[in-house]
């Protein structure tokens, strides 16, 4: 019987060997693919391909995509308008997150994946929804992934079985209390059972506020220590950020948008265990770097905001406890054995 080691040294083998043999067939299309970079004055080699389970083919090279589409205009931040990206590539229903064009495929931007790991597959469900939201009163704009695309233009794709399921949300927006909040999962769990139910969530913090008849939200989902991002040779703790504003007269949402807050580990360890009023506390202004995701405006439903709120923050109970009053019953069912088991 195989160990453990040997079962893992196995498997890494035969991971090796894969890349290796789905570069070697795809040599024509990556051979294609350098002499298209060419004519942009771009020099790529061998060295800027690599198979991607979860992918396929992909070419990595700095700017990549803005290379090879100078035309795509960038008009907040990173953020490019969904409807200009209609003139360049095609959407298909059976594969989110991509973007046809007839010489590669353009991708979302790799926040939007599994841990946000440029190796995964794209976190459920929040992607899935965005490419296809349709409402011509609402303006959508999206990240994309600047330095990669995948160069084998078929229609494979990788699929994984997962299940996250949105919240609901029954209260009136304008009667909400201007308050901050801050949700942290059952103080009974350990560190194994926040990991495996909780998708590693350390804190949900909420803050609303009102002026001049705008209404405002925002929220930051803070991790366990254990989740970190490197960005230029620095560790960083990657929070995500969501940002609304309400109108109370007209009863929708004018603006709606989500991003990534980057904290050193100074800046973790302070903000993490306060809330959206740290800066006020403090009397300092602890800004974290920003990458922003997503941005929609204009006339957007509270049912939007809920759906794409809770699917953002994919797979963290403390959500949907917000929007619903309690944890989902499969998470509150095991929570419960759990408590039994300590007491017992």
């Amino acid at each position: 019987m195989e160990s453990m080691s040997e079962i893992k040294e196995r498997y890494i083998k035969s991971q090796i060997e894969e890349r290796k043999k789905q570069l070697e067939n795809h040599s024509e299309t990556i051979d294609d693919f350098i002499r298209l970079c060419s004519k942009s004055g771009l020099k790529l080699t061998r060295e800027n391909f690599s198979y991607i389970q979860t992918i396929g083919i992909v070419a990595n090279y700095p700017d990549l995509l803005f290379h090879l589409k100078p035309e795509l205009e960038k008009v907040d931040e990173d953020l490019i308008e969904c409807k200009s990206l209609e003139k360049h590539f095609e959407k298909k229903v059976f594969n989110s997150g991509v973007l046809y064009s007839d010489k590669f495929i353009a991708m979302a931007h790799p926040y939007f994946r599994r841990g946000m790991s440029e190796f995964a597959n794209f976190a459920p469900r929040f992607i899935d929804l965005f490419w296809k939201f349709r409402d011509d009163k609402v303006k959508t704009y999206i990240a994309l992934d600047a330095n990669r695309v995948r160069v084998n233009v078929d229609e494979s794709a990788y699929l994984e079985l997962d299940t996250w399921y949105g919240a609901s949300f029954k209260k009136r927006i304008e009667e909400i209390p201007n308050d901050v909040v801050k949700i942290r999962p059952p103080a009974q769990l350990d560190e194994t059972s926040i990991s495996l139910l909780f998708n590693d969530a350390y804190s949900l913090d909420i803050k609303w506020t009102e002026k001049n008849g705008i209404k405002t939200f925002q929220a930051e989902e803070f991790k366990t220590d254990k989740i970190t991002v490197n960005i230029d040779d620095t560790e960083y703790y990657p929070v995500r950020y969501i940002h609304a504003e309400y109108e109370i007269k007209e009863k929708i949402f004018r603006h709606f948008d989500g991003a990534i807050h980057f904290y050193d580990k100074d800046e973790y360890r302070q903000r993490r265990d306060s809330d959206l009023n740290f800066n006020e506390k403090i009397g300092t202004h602890l800004k974290a770097k920003t990458y922003k995701l997503f941005k929609m405006n204009e006339n957007i439903s509270v049912d939007t905001w809920i759906t794409y709120t809770s699917h953002f923050c994919s797979g963290n109970p403390l959500v949907f406890e917000y929007f619903e009053g309690k944890y989902p019953d499969r998470i509150q069912k095991i929570i419960e054995k759990i408590g039994n088991n300590a007491s017992g």
